[in-house]
């Protein structure tokens, strides 16, 4: 099957690699501009990019989508069988859309209709959902509010961004290729889908840096989700004396027999940083200070200070 494939961050990498190991001609690779990064804001190309020249496929990164004639012209020309996007990062107009002969299908990382938008996986984990899942979703030139075609769920009791990232990515890996499997046998039936409820619909914005400061009136469970949450970017942070801390892996340690104020470290040891929360405590397993790497707490108070006692925030 001949296919356009638009994506951007790493979550599209793994369903370009399985397509291409399925058997699928990718006949061109829609991908964002490049923009620079980290501290030196040296430009880089995203890894969507990167895979596809490994993979010595044909790149194109349109600095907009809409109103671009030169760009409609040269998607309508590829005569493709059907576009498929996973995380592109713009909404994709109409002509687009109807460019391939069958249209274009969205790998989205929620259980539609609940977490439309650019953030799904960061969101579901700091909502505190038990499950999430893949949709395989017919576009329209709406906001992921498609017919659903093919969807799968899994619980993320636990889990941080990164883990849920890569589980959903494989599970979209896997779920597109078979669905492909499906349209090669049953043609425009396998297009056939579930119309979304529009008033079940949640939205899932995209993750600030701001979102990663913590506030510990609030309950462990909630600083917990957050953690989770913003793992690996933003990052959860609070101060220790001034200075920012992030905080990482996380566990509900319970209630607390002494009431303190919020943010108190109750003590620091190998264990981890057990902190105050709003009626019930939090380990931190693992902290990360400016310009140093993420270390165990018990690994960092070797030759560092944490003081019990110290209100952080």
């Amino acid at each position: 099957m001949k296919l356009i494939y638009m994506g951007t961050p790493d979550f599209a990498v793994g369903p370009l690699e399985y397509l291409l190991k399925a058997g699928h001609e990718i006949v061109c690779v829609v991908t964002q501009p490049d923009k620079p990064k980290n501290r030196g804001k040296k430009v880089q190309p995203t890894p969507v990019k990167e895979a596809a020249l490994k993979f010595g496929l044909e790149v194109v990164q349109p600095e907009k989508v809409k109103d671009d004639k030169e760009f409609a012209d040269y998607i309508k020309g590829l005569d493709a069988d059907l576009g498929i996007v996973a995380a592109y990062g713009k909404i994709l107009p109409k002509e687009i859309l109807e460019a391939p002969k069958m249209g274009c299908v969205n790998i989205h990382a929620s259980l539609l209709p609940k977490l439309r938008g650019a953030a799904p996986i960061q969101r579901a984990i700091l909502e505190g959902y038990l499950y999430s899942g893949i949709t395989i979703m017919k576009m329209d030139e709406g906001l992921d509010t498609g017919d659903m075609l093919y969807k799968n769920m899994l619980s993320i009791t636990g889990m941080s961004a990164e883990e849920l990232h890569n589980e959903l990515m494989i599970m979209g890996a896997e779920m597109i290729v078979e669905f492909l499997d499906k349209v090669e046998k049953e043609g425009e039936a396998a297009f056939v889908g579930e119309k979304q409820d529009d008033s079940l619909a949640t939205y899932a914005p995209m993750i600030r840096k701001e979102e990663g400061l913590v506030d510990f009136t609030k309950t462990a469970e909630d600083i917990f989700l957050q953690i989770n949450a913003l793992d690996p970017w933003p990052c959860a942070y609070t101060y220790y004396k001034g200075t920012q801390m992030k905080l990482k892996d996380p566990e509900w340690y319970g209630s607390a027999r002494v009431e303190r104020t919020p943010g108190t470290i109750v003590r620091a040891d190998k264990e981890g940083l057990l902190v105050q929360c709003n009626g019930d405590m939090l380990m931190i397993h693992t902290i990360q200070f400016p310009n140093k790497k993420a270390m165990p707490v018990g690994e960092y108070i070797k030759g560092n200070e944490l003081e019990e006692g110290v209100v952080l925030g």
